[in-house]
């Protein structure tokens, strides 16, 4: 995935039963070799995990996204404002 894999979004390097095609190679991605898999990570079943993971995309992507905006590199990001 050139462009990175967007959150929610099944990374096409996996295989059918979840192992990455990629591990052990050097053009696996940075990121993918950065994970600590764990219990918070994978939970005890692959249901939990991909829900785990969903959870952890989900959270990410909004800072990402911040990040972007406050770099001036994300036009698309709406702002809003909370009034009390």
């Amino acid at each position: 995935m050139p462009l990175g894999k967007p959150a929610g979004v099944r990374c096409v390097q996996l295989t059918a039963d979840n192992r990455c095609q990629l591990f052990g190679k050097p053009e696996r991605p940075a990121v993918c070799g950065h994970l600590q898999p764990g219990l918070d990570m994978c939970g005890v079943s692959n249901e939990e995990a991909i829900l785990l993971l969903a959870q952890l995309e989900q959270a990410t992507t909004f800072t990402a996204r911040a990040s972007r905006l406050n770099s001036g590199h994300d036009h698309n990001f709406q702002t809003i404002s909370v009034t009390k």
